[in-house]
């Protein structure tokens, strides 16, 4: 079983300022704590388009290429992130919301090779790791604008 979390929550910001703002994911500088670097290395931003990320994860830091698989504007952001030793997915989806957006976030990672020992480990740290990425997506979602860029 992949290790794997799953949270909702609102944001005051629009739903298309925050699905603008979610489908560029170089924008994880921002709201991913483990985040160090995250760069667009090919693509416009559509299905396709490759990023990389460099991120310090449980004390080591890992590059990972994101790909994104799903770009379903308005609602869904899909994107694979792959490794020698990782396999992960990150899927957001936006809905509107009378206050602004609900947005719904699913990590799930999956370790082969030595790495398939740190699963537990993982599993264990993702539930503390979920409420810093969600405290720190919704404060950069709050900032963005209430209504359609």
């Amino acid at each position: 079983m992949k290790p794997t979390v799953s949270r909702t929550f609102t944001t005051k910001a629009s739903p298309e300022a925050a699905f603008a703002y979610l489908a560029d994911f170089s924008n994880a500088e921002e709201w991913d704590p483990g985040t160090k670097t995250c760069t667009r290395v090919s693509g416009d931003g559509g299905v396709g388009t490759v990023y990389h990320n460099v991120s310090s994860f449980l004390g080591r830091e890992v590059e990972v290429d994101y790909t994104a698989v799903e770009v379903e504007e308005p609602t869904r952001i899909h994107m694979h992130g792959k490794n020698e030793q990782f396999d992960g997915h990150d899927v957001l989806g936006v809905r509107a919301h009378p206050d602004g957006a609900e947005i719904s976030y699913t990590a799930q990672f999956g370790f082969s090779g030595v790495a398939r020992f740190a699963a537990p480990l993982v599993a264990a740290y993702l539930p503390h790791l979920a409420t810093k990425t969600i405290d720190q997506l919704r404060e950069c979602l709050d900032r963005l604008p209430r209504t359609a860029p």
